[in-house]
């Protein structure tokens, strides 16, 4: 690939373009993909991505004031605001009175730093990215962690990766409007290269466990799109909360099925499988991450096998496009498994298969998806990649 065609290379080469010299910095941060573990971070459990080989870039210039100014690379389009003009703003209940569009990420980022008590400069910026925006691969934590990168080197701000998370976290739920758990944010920042990460939502510990050998990860795009604003997403968690508080717990992560069969008589039906999908993705996603520590790759695929199962049936999270996709995957020549990955509607699959059959599985899911469905999957073989910070300029 010409280094002009990568996200890098675009950004630095439109700085120069827009400000007229080089910029003095390059930060990124990485897109990720959930190996299991769906739609446990917001009930306090346990989830397993990793992060990928896309990301997003900035290059920047630091700026004496607290102006920032942004041009966005893949929209062609540019915007600026002063850190000032939010830093005393009330975020939380008016993200619909605000303008919207993709600056809203930068006064997000700005706010929630400054509402921890930090204090910005402002930078000169290009932004450009190759997460692809809606497939469930963390396209907006990747933006958020890379301008909180920025705001890190333009203001000589101490990079704390779970404390970063954190805000960036607060920035989607209380500034964007999109009540996310803390997966996306926190794999971002903390990705271990070779690994993926075990999290535990509850107190954030993470534990780095390594991919097993002769397998690669492959992430299959079903090209169908979905919004998490006013979507299903928020009738998931309502459903998890409410069969949280019917079962006398703080969260669904303290309730196992034994707990969960003698709860049953006071939830409704939907209720009731909104909560065992959580339940036993909890409890898979602990299994895949010991799998995957001890190299059992098999193991691992029967698990992520399990979890679209019950995404589709219990969660109720799946599409006809991600089915599709998931049972081409499981056909091809060396796959070990398959699921959806991210919160659903649309968006992506993920696929462990053998290194050997990587090349034919690829060839055989995109024939197999567009003759059942008409659509054109897009595929990426990703490594794990390490976390958000700043990048060497040549």
């Amino acid at each position: 690939m010409n280094a002009s065609d990568t996200p890098k290379g675009r950004a630095t080469a439109a700085f120069e373009e827009t400000y007229g010299g080089e910029p003095t910095a390059l930060v990124r941060a990485p897109g990720r993909v959930n190996m299991i573990g769906e739609h446990t971070d917001y009930n306090d459990g346990f989830v397993l991505p990793m992060a990928i080989e896309l990301d997003a870039f900035v290059a920047l210039t630091p700026r004496d004031d607290g102006v920032v100014r942004i041009h966005a690379v893949d929209l062609d389009e540019e915007g600026a605001f002063d850190v000032a003009s939010v830093r005393s703003r009330d975020a939380r209940g008016d993200a619909s009175a605000r303008p919207g569009g993709w600056l809203e990420y930068g006064r997000g980022v700005a706010w929630a730093l400054q509402a921890d008590g930090l204090t910005l400069r402002g930078f000169d910026a290009t932004l450009a990215s190759d997460v692809p925006v809606g497939a469930g691969l963390s396209s907006s934590a990747a933006v958020e962690l890379a301008l909180a990168a920025a705001f890190g080197v333009s203001s000589r701000l101490p990079w704390d990766a779970t404390a970063m998370a954190r805000r960036m976290q607060r920035a989607e739920n209380l500034w964007v409007g999109v009540q996310t758990g803390i997966m996306d944010q926190l794999v971002v920042a903390r990705g271990v290269e070779g690994h993926a990460l075990l999290i535990d939502c509850r107190d954030l510990h993470t534990r780095p466990v390594p991919l097993p050998s002769g397998v690669a990860v492959v992430i299959l795009d079903t090209s169908t799109r979905r919004s998490l604003v006013g979507s299903a997403y928020d009738d998931r968690r309502r459903a998890c909360e409410a069969a949280a508080a019917l079962l006398g717990v703080t969260a669904l992560r303290d309730v196992d099925e034994a707990h969960l069969e003698r709860g049953r008589a006071d939830l409704d039906d939907v209720t009731y499988r909104r909560a065992r999908h959580v339940v036993r993705e909890n409890a898979r996603t602990l299994a895949a991450a010991e799998a995957m520590a001890a190299g059992d790759a098999r193991a691992l695929g029967a698990a992520m096998d399990e979890s679209h199962a019950s995404l589709r049936d219990d969660f109720e999270v799946s599409s006809s496009a991600l089915d599709a996709i998931v049972a081409a995957a499981r056909a091809a020549p060396g796959c070990l498994g398959a699921r959806m990955t991210g919160a659903g509607f649309g968006g992506c699959a993920v696929a462990l298969i053998e290194e050997r059959d990587v090349a034919e599985a690829i060839g055989r899911i995109e024939r197999t998806y567009r003759e059942e469905t008409g659509h054109h999957a897009r595929v990426y073989v990703s490594r794990a990649a390490a976390g958000a910070g700043p990048v060497t300029l040549p």
